[in-house]
């Protein structure tokens, strides 16, 4: 259960990241700058909340600071119409190389810089939940974090499917000629989209660097691409992005736990999640190809 228990701390920063990807891939965007998004939100985040003292204000900040990293990736790839791709990949290496660099000039580290008098993010413990059978254990234990990321998924399901909001983005996405044609501007929706995902990164950025009170270079380590391959593998949906998150986050605790368990070299172990990746991807693929061959013998 232990295990279990950590792969849905795990899976916190996949779910918010791809719950954010899911708004800019249903509004017709396939964006790649999650992982940069992620990395800004973790390094802002983090500094914030130590200039300011508080948890809180330095999560809102950080999560501001990378909407407006967003602004500005979607008005140069959307309106500048810019490859969606290189910019994509532009903002993620701006983002790895401009938090080192602001790291170097302000704290004189270009390594692990540490916040000793930043508390972590409290645990919260219901009794209530932990009383439940059989479940109980895995709905308590959490940071405000994960719960977040519950409410934002839920939340995501009502604004996509049961808003005018949600209905124009979907819209935009399948048909931007359509949502056109009844005066909206398709351009807007997909910026609104990339701005959700901004501020989604932003948060699953924060949990990275303020649940060990340090900011690492790099620490997303490559978290956000996962988010791509978990909107995809979750076949576009809030439900199959849960599932699909849990399934890495399982994934990655096993691999903790398994070195000191299986007579395998570290490097391998800790490679697992990644290599899940791929095949999922891979397999993802075949899927779909499978799919349209089907459906065109029909």
């Amino acid at each position: 259960m232990k295990l279990v228990h950590d792969a849905v701390t795990i899976m916190t920063p996949f779910l918010l990241a791809a719950v954010g990807g899911l708004f800019t891939e249903l509004a017709g965007t396939l964006n790649i700058a999650l992982e940069g998004f992620m990395l800004l939100g973790a390094f802002s985040s983090i500094v914030c909340a130590a200039l300011v003292g508080s948890l809180s204000a330095g999560v809102l900040l950080g999560m501001g600071i990378t909407v407006l990293f967003a602004l500005v990736f979607g008005v140069i790839s959307l309106y500048l119409q810019t490859n969606i791709f290189i910019t994509g990949l532009a903002a993620n290496l701006m983002a790895s190389g401009l938090t080192v660099v602001l790291a170097s000039t302000f704290f004189g580290s270009k390594g692990v810089i540490t916040f000793p008098g930043l508390a972590a993010p409290a645990v919260f413990h219901s009794k209530i939940l932990e009383s439940l059978p059989g479940i109980g254990s895995l709905l308590s234990g959490y940071t405000a974090f994960v719960y977040i990321s519950w409410a934002a998924l839920v939340l995501s399901w009502l604004v996509l499917y049961h808003t005018a909001f949600g209905m124009r983005i979907r819209g935009t996405g399948m048909n931007p000629t359509a949502v056109s044609s009844l005066g909206l501007s398709p351009l807007r929706y997909k910026l609104a989209a990339i701005l959700i995902s901004g501020a989604a990164c932003g948060l699953a950025g924060a949990m990275l660097t303020l649940n060990v009170s340090a900011f690492v270079p790099g620490i997303t380590a490559g978290r956000g691409w996962i988010a791509l391959v978990v909107i995809y593998l979750g076949n576009r949906t809030p439900g199959g992005i849960l599932a699909a998150s849990f399934i890495f986050g399982l994934s990655i605790s096993f691999s903790n736990y398994a070195q000191g368990i299986l007579a395998l070299p570290a490097d391998i172990i800790l490679a697992f999640p990644y290599i899940l990746t791929v095949a999922a991807m891979i397999g993802y693929q075949v899927y779909r190809t499978q799919r349209k061959r089907g459906t065109g013998n029909r």
